[in-house]
């Protein structure tokens, strides 16, 4: 069975580093991306089966990117869940609306990451 694919997305690099040491520990195949520009850049290339997606991105932000991404059938079905440390009341609705399957407030917490990302992956399976 192959690795399955992970994109993270944040232009905190130490929040970068943090997630992909912590989900290749996990057995997945990590990419990172920066901005906008990089995601749309790597997804021409790879086929991520879900993308930790920063909500806080400079140039264009993670719920315009989101929505960008979705509308693209070959990316329709791929798992994307936002990330921010800005939570507002209503941000995680935004999110939803935007075609986020899922919300997390940061600082994430390292022990239940991993376990939540595979239980968005394994409901994805099942489909």
């Amino acid at each position: 069975m192959t690795k399955e694919l992970i994109l993270i997305v944040d232009d905190s690099p130490t929040n970068l580093k943090l997630a992909k040491i912590l989900l290749e520990l996990e057995g997945y195949d990590v990419h990172t991306a920066t901005d906008a520009e990089d995601v749309l850049e790597l997804l021409s290339t790879i086929q991520p089966h879900l993308i930790l997606m920063d909500l806080q991105l400079p140039g264009m932000d993670g719920l315009t990117l989101t929505r960008e991404i979705k509308a693209n059938p070959k990316y329709q079905n791929t798992i994307i869940v936002a990330v921010t440390a800005y939570a507002m009341k209503g941000d995680d609705q935004k999110a939803y609306a935007a075609g986020c399957d899922g919300y997390i407030t940061k600082p994430i917490d390292i022990n239940t990451l991993p376990k939540l990302l595979a239980e968005y992956l394994a409901k994805k399976r099942e489909v």
